[in-house]
């Protein structure tokens, strides 16, 4: 029975016609696909599945991978509410996505994205790396057993093109009792490559502010991480510091020798280390002098030419919005900025040079409630890569649905996606059970019409039982997914125009369906007193 069997899957694989084809041109084929389909193709066959798992597919897949725009919002308490941590991709063609990211659970905070891999920071004593499209996730143990003082800016996650490895990377807080006024400098990193059992302690040349790193952010690029640090000697009061991945080095970077103009309406000024189309770059602009996160003036831009001879030019200048977000600042040829109405924009630009002027402004989405300085923006694909072959050190696994969901401090918001849940499935028996109504009493009123002598009356009649019947929205399935924040406000959003219509059609038909009576009974009144 078993030789059978065999037999007959051999004989189907022979009858493959892309089976037949020169296996180059199956992986020119493959090399086209979005990973969702070649996640299918994995399981039709042994050869398929083969090459769809080799590294050096899973690498040239890569090169042809589209971009996302992923847009990250951390979870927040508002108005006593608690929202959880969210995500929101946005492809090539701006279009958003409408379903959460399986793998962000409520408390998790996005610290680096590469090759398709998010790097999550969680308030447990691991860490995750989890791939966007497959799902797969790999738990490793933090550097440090001690949590005070832990937090998800202290992280960063990158890959190095030449020695093709993954390394977290972590600032380690001085935490010495006894120099209290260190508490917010680091002068190790530690870093950890994928695969290996433990983490290693690397001393930075100078003793560094960890502040600055949080205010600043953190950005990887081509394998190397890049910072702002203080330096009280330069025009900006800031240097950059840079990491190499690959060698393990230490660099320090001049920022434009040039200084900012300032406006006298403004209050401190500000700077932000981001990632602009693969290009290190400096954002600058005043705040307000009451409010230390909201800018003023005019946000300029410089993107860092040429790394050896350290040098710089501006890019843009232009009317600064109220925030921006990071490390990545621009998706494709627009910028993405924040304002306090709780929206998101992408500028388009004339030109690349300080003159460019804002060529048209759009409208992405509205993350209200969300604070605005509460978002992270990164550059993302969807990729094939594998983290089983790193499980030496850590767990592997695939998230469930469930986990982080059954949580006290969520219950709420669970209670309000089940009564969310609960609505719609109302609504849609409400609909059902009107339609079946109005089935009904037309059929009664249509069994009156042939007892109506006069034609005109009960043509009149017939024509106003056909434009009156209730007619209901379409019913689409509805899907098991979770949607993410902003698809579950327009979510609501629907629902609440889906009852209202409902309520506004039952009157409507209760109304037109009580003349039709009266026009039908004055009818049969008339006509026996004629005869």
């Amino acid at each position: 029975m078993v030789s059978e069997e065999v037999n007959s899957k051999k004989q189907r694989n022979k009858e493959c016609f892309i089976n037949c084809l020169p296996r180059d041109l199956i992986e020119r084929v493959f090399l086209r696909l979005p990973v969702s389909t070649l996640l299918m193709c994995v399981g039709v066959c042994k050869p398929w599945r083969n090459l769809i798992r080799e590294p050096q597919f899973i690498t040239l897949h890569l090169k042809h991978a589209s971009r996302f725009a992923l847009l990250f919002f951390r979870k927040e308490s508002i108005a006593g509410e608690r929202h959880p941590s969210d995500a929101i991709l946005i492809d090539e063609a701006w279009s958003q996505s409408t379903y959460a990211v399986p793998v962000v659970r409520p408390d998790d905070i996005l610290f680096g994205s590469c090759n398709g891999l998010l790097g999550l920071y969680t308030k447990t004593l691991s860490i995750k790396i989890a791939n966007l499209a497959t799902g797969e996730c790999l738990h490793l143990e933090k550097p440090v057993k001690n949590l005070k003082g832990d937090h998800f800016s202290s992280y960063s996650f990158g890959f190095h093109p030449l020695t093709k490895e993954y390394k977290i990377t972590h600032f380690l807080r001085d935490c010495v009792e006894d120099h209290p006024e260190n508490k917010d400098r680091f002068n190790f990193i530690q870093v950890y490559k994928l695969g290996d059992e433990t983490w290693k302690d690397i001393r930075t040349p100078e003793d560094l502010n960890l502040n600055c790193v949080r205010n600043s952010g953190s950005i990887n690029v081509d394998g190397t991480m890049y910072w702002l640090t203080e330096d009280m000697t330069a025009n900006w009061h800031h240097a950059a510091m840079s990491f190499d991945l690959g060698k393990e080095s230490f660099a320090r970077i001049q920022l434009p020798a040039s200084v900012p103009e300032d406006c006298a309406s403004g209050g401190p000024r500000r700077y932000w280390i981001r990632e602009i189309n693969g290009k290190i770059s400096i954002a600058t602009a005043q705040t307000y002098p009451s409010q230390p996160t909201r800018l003023v003036g005019e946000l300029q831009i410089w993107t860092l030419d040429n790394k050896g001879e350290q040098r710089w030019s501006q890019k843009y200048n232009i009317l600064a919005t109220d925030y921006i977000p990071g490390p990545s600042l621009a998706h494709g040829e627009k910028l993405l900025t924040q304002c306090r109405d709780g929206n998101l924009y992408s500028y388009e630009l004339l030109a690349e040079n300080v003159t460019s002027k804002v060529l048209k402004m759009a409208k992405l989405l509205d993350f209200s409630p969300r604070k605005p300085d509460n978002m992270q923006s990164y550059i993302c694909v969807k990729s094939l890569v594998r983290l089983d072959v790193y499980k030496k050190a850590g767990i592997v696994c695939r998230p469930n649905q469930r986990e982080g969901l059954e949580s006290k401090k969520w219950e709420a918001w669970q209670r309000m996606l089940s009564k969310m849940e609960e609505l719609w499935s109302y609504i849609h028996q409400k609909e059902n059970d009107s339609i079946a109504s109005s089935q009904q009493l037309r059929i009664r009123l249509d069994a009156l019409l042939p007892h109506l002598s006069d034609d005109s009356i009960r043509q009149q009649i017939g024509m106003e039982i056909g434009q009156k019947f209730p007619v209901f929205p379409d019913q689409k399935a509805r899907s098991l997914r979770r949607l993410n924040l902003v698809e579950q406000k327009r979510d609501r959003e629907a629902l609440d125009a889906r009852i209202n219509k409902y309520l506004e059609i039952i009157k409507g038909a209760t109304q037109a369906l009580d003349n039709i009576s009266s026009m039908i009974n004055s009818a049969i009144q008339v006509q026996n007193i004629s005869k």
